[in-house]
């Protein structure tokens, strides 16, 4: 059982919701991003996905895109990503890490070649947003050969005969995009995401985790109580675009009032 099950098994027979966060990895410098990393934990992240910054992304709102920005001017690669994982898991080997990104860096390297990097470094899952699951069948062969998660986006515009490819390539969980639009959009509508959910629960056996558009307490409560996850992205990153002084702290504050609101969510 992978990490990435064994935190899911752990928080179902606790009734309780993973916490996801999502950061930039080099935002807004690569020193603090191992610090960052750890501080998302003490607030209560139960899975980390780390962005791998890229220069061209198509999913991204434009605070994640600034973010991508700043990490490519400090020159932060692929490579660069799997040494912060690496560091991360000198001091923890529990916490699972998602890389969310972009083809093209792993296809530059190699998915072989990646795929053995990523496992020495300790990331458990992938997320590649432009890889739809119609061109994604050897690559999903070759993470799971080496115990990697292929994780996939689903939107409310996806039709039955994507989402049950994406069930026969999936593990670890499901990305549910809960909005039409990039990230950092608001709008959220908890109903639709509720009746969406319950469409993709036919088809899907693994966990679903639901992310765009939310960013406070309220928002991420009302989500943990009909997902099995809620992840939350450009709400953090806005806090590292306001500079690393006192960045881990802030973090840590603001994810331990989203873990606690979660955690009435269904009592």
């Amino acid at each position: 059982m992978s990490r990435i099950q064994q935190t899911f098994s752990r928080l179902q027979s606790q009734n309780r919701q993973a916490l996801i966060p999502f950061i930039t990895a080099g935002d807004p410098h690569p020193r603090v991003t191992v610090d960052v990393m750890h501080a998302l934990v003490a607030g209560g992240a139960d899975i980390l996905e780390l962005g791998v910054p890229f220069s061209d992304p198509m999913a991204d709102g434009p605070v994640i895109q600034r973010a991508s920005e700043r990490a490519l001017l400090h020159g932060v690669s692929l490579r660069n990503v799997l040494g912060m994982v690496a560091e991360f898991r000198q001091k923890n080997t529990d916490t699972p890490v998602v890389l969310m990104g972009y083809a093209n860096p792993m296809e530059a390297m190699g998915y072989d070649v990646f795929s053995k990097a990523a496992v020495q470094a300790g990331v458990d899952g992938v997320l590649t947003v432009d890889l739809p699951p119609e061109e994604a069948k050897e690559r999903v062969a070759v993470l799971k050969a080496h115990g990697i998660d292929p994780i996939f986006l689903l939107a409310p515009t996806t039709h039955a005969s994507r989402i049950k490819a994406v069930a026969e390539l999936a593990s670890g969980y499901v990305y549910y995009v809960s909005l039409k639009g990039v990230t950092g959009s608001a709008n959220l509508d908890i109903a639709d995401v509720t009746e969406k959910l319950s469409v993709l629960k036919e088809y899907l056996t693994i966990p679903i985790g639901v992310g765009f558009g939310i960013s406070d307490a309220a928002a991420a409560k009302a989500v943990a109580a009909v997902a099995d996850a809620v992840v939350i992205g450009s709400r953090l990153v806005k806090e590292a675009e306001a500079g690393e002084e006192g960045l881990a702290d802030r973090l840590t504050d603001f994810l331990t009032g989203i873990r606690a609101a979660m955690d009435t969510a269904r009592v």
